[in-house]
């Protein structure tokens, strides 16, 4: 047995399950890397953008999370690739992926309480913000950033955030 030992925290393979449930919660829609990545964010922080309960803690600096979020889910998409539970679409305006036959069937494979309630954000995630372009979604992310920093100033302000510092 090999000392280390990989985790699927933070990886790959968690960033993968949650692209593919937003994916097959928006089927037969496409999404793009980046609109896939601001929904994985939504997903798991939904309360932020007034939605049922966060997954995740709502922890003070993470905004930052988009930045560390998109190789891990070009690196989740790879992986679903390599299984056939997502298509990779290139077309003249970019590239977007689609959840393939298969990937309804897989999820419905995963059972656990933290499975069933992401299923549950990623319904509200596609519900809620499909119907926004782009623009639209990037104005929103952009609001909420602002949401957030005032928040961590005024934790910084009220002594709260000095173990940050």
């Amino acid at each position: 047995m090999t000392e280390h030992c990989l985790s699927p925290f933070n990886s790959a393979l968690e960033a993968g399950i949650r692209t593919l449930t937003v994916l097959v919660a928006s089927y037969p829609k496409t999404h793009d890397l980046g609109r896939l990545v601001q929904y994985d964010y939504l997903t798991v922080h939904s309360a932020d953008a007034d939605g049922p309960p966060s997954l995740h803690p709502a922890l003070p600096l993470r905004s930052g999370e988009l930045l560390v979020r998109r190789g891990m889910i070009e690196s989740g998409l790879r992986l679903l690739e390599s299984r056939a539970l997502v298509r990779r679409d290139v077309s003249s305006e970019g590239i977007a992926y689609l959840a393939e036959e298969a990937a309804g069937a897989f999820l419905d494979n995963l059972r656990s309480p933290y499975v069933v309630r992401l299923r549950e954000r990623a319904e509200w995630v596609t519900s809620t913000f499909d119907i926004l372009n782009a623009a639209e979604l990037g104005g929103l992310i952009n609001h909420l950033f602002k949401a957030w920093t005032t928040e961590f100033q005024s934790m910084q302000n009220s002594g709260q955030g000095e173990l940050l510092s």
